[in-house]
């Protein structure tokens, strides 16, 4: 299927490695530009020549607006933004998680798609399809137990979703939601080696009851997410909008 996203002007944040990666690499391969900032100087190191790069961490406003500027003068534009970057924040109980690790999930999680959204709003105005996609997760469908500063910000991402698209909706900025479920990769596996350390048991064990909650028990790949992302930038996609829209299997819980 040709989406015809040659020349598409994009920003991705976070993508220097997983779903970011799979993002970049998919809109390259429909000859899109891309703009890329992750916290990982290494990741950002392997991205192919001549993709604008800069290492920030998202959690500072001022450096995140700093580069959303500066990438779009440098591609000249923008047509598609992807807010992709977050972290998994800390697995614990309520009581045992500190301020500052709900404050600093939030603000990577939650906050930097509210930074990235408003200052590439006027430039996504000036674009003839216009598109911000947000990454959410299941967690902010079902919340998650054990993960608390996470899921909230996750649901916060809907929640942002859902308003950008009623307030930019006579702009034509189509603004939408992917909501990964168990995604393949070093992430996922952290966080699972998390719970099962917390609960005192094996990783085979939290592995067989998350998949246990899914109807199709299998992960989902980052190219699945990143193919979401591409049909939303898409002409084709050029009606939807407000939606979280799951890529998860069909995950109830998250235990």
């Amino acid at each position: 299927m040709d989406l015809k996203l040659h020349d598409t002007r994009v920003i991705v944040t976070g993508g220097g490695a997983g779903i970011g990666r799979a993002i970049v690499d998919g809109f390259l391969a429909e000859g899109a530009a891309v703009a890329v900032c992750d916290i990982d100087a290494d990741a950002l190191g392997r991205l192919p020549d001549g993709v604008f790069h800069r290492r920030v961490d998202v959690g500072i406003a001022e450096d995140l607006a700093a580069f959303i500027e500066d990438a779009i003068a440098h591609l000249g534009g923008l047509d598609c933004l992807v807010n992709n970057a977050g972290i998994a924040g800390p697995s614990a109980g309520i009581e045992a998680i500190d301020l500052a690790d709900w404050n600093r999930t939030l603000a990577i999680c939650l906050t930097s798609q509210f930074v990235c959204a408003s200052r590439a709003v006027e430039a996504l105005r000036r674009s003839a399809n216009a598109s911000i996609v947000n990454l959410s997760s299941v967690a902010g469908r079902v919340g998650f137990p054990q993960r608390t500063p996470y899921a909230a910000a996750k649901w916060g991402v809907v929640g942002l979703t859902k308003s950008l698209s009623i307030e930019l909706g006579p702009d034509r900025i189509r603004v939408n939601a992917i909501m990964p479920g168990l995604v393949a990769g070093d992430r996922q596996r952290r966080v699972l080696e998390a719970r099962a350390q917390n609960r005192g048991r094996s990783f085979a064990e939290v592995e067989a009851e998350a998949f246990s909650l899914t109807s199709i028990a299998e992960y989902v790949t980052p190219e699945q997410i990143a193919d979401q992302v591409l049909f939303l930038a898409s002409e084709r996609g050029r009606t939807i909008s407000g939606q979280a829209i799951s890529v998860c299997g069909d995950t109830r819980a998250l235990a």
